[in-house]
């Protein structure tokens, strides 16, 4: 079911360098919810560009090439930005820094996954690295979808959908070590 635009809720993704995870994040929740979410991303230190590989991976599921920019999330902090519903970081270092403070106190959570721009290896072990993350990433948004769409009212209590934030991300790594074992 497709939610009018104005239901739509906005989803920011963290990582360091804002130019591989949260940028597969961005595109993944905006694609995957057809207008439910509206993904977003930064970085605490961005590099200013956007990993090809991650550009190449997303333009290819249809995100629109223009979107993609890597930003720093102060962006996102200020008066005149887009409200955030929900902030994940999706690498370790930025969930341990210190964020702005983000108007309207939105529902938060970790959700950890490696550098894939970090692999030094081939480009084949590069490209499954990156395709590991957006298909950990599909994961998470996809049961997140499935929260909104089965209790709606999940977006009035922030810290209850923060320990279902939570909660989706320990299904999905328990989910991912039962099949890697």
């Amino acid at each position: 079911m497709t939610h009018p635009a104005h239901d739509a809720r906005n989803i920011l993704f963290l990582c360091t360098g804002n130019s591989a995870r949260s940028i597969l994040g961005e595109a993944v929740a905006t694609l995957e919810s057809k207008g439910r979410l509206i993904g977003w991303s930064a970085g605490s230190t961005p590099t200013g560009r956007v990993h090809p590989i991650a550009a190449e991976l997303v333009t290819r599921l249809g995100y629109p090439q223009h979107k993609l920019r890597s930003k720093r999330w102060d962006e996102f902090a200020a008066a005149d930005a887009p409200q955030m519903d929900i902030i994940i970081t999706v690498c370790d270092n930025a969930a341990g820094e210190v964020c702005p403070i983000w108007p309207g106190h939105p529902a938060t959570a970790h959700w950890g996954f490696p550098d894939p721009a970090a692999v030094q290896a081939s480009e084949a072990a590069q490209r499954q690295a990156f395709a590991e993350v957006l298909q950990g990433l599909t994961q998470r948004v996809r049961m997140l979808l499935a929260l909104i769409e089965k209790k709606p009212e999940k977006f009035h209590n922030k810290q209850e959908l923060s320990d279902d934030l939570r909660g989706i991300a320990k299904t999905a790594d328990r989910s991912a070590n039962q099949t890697a074992g």
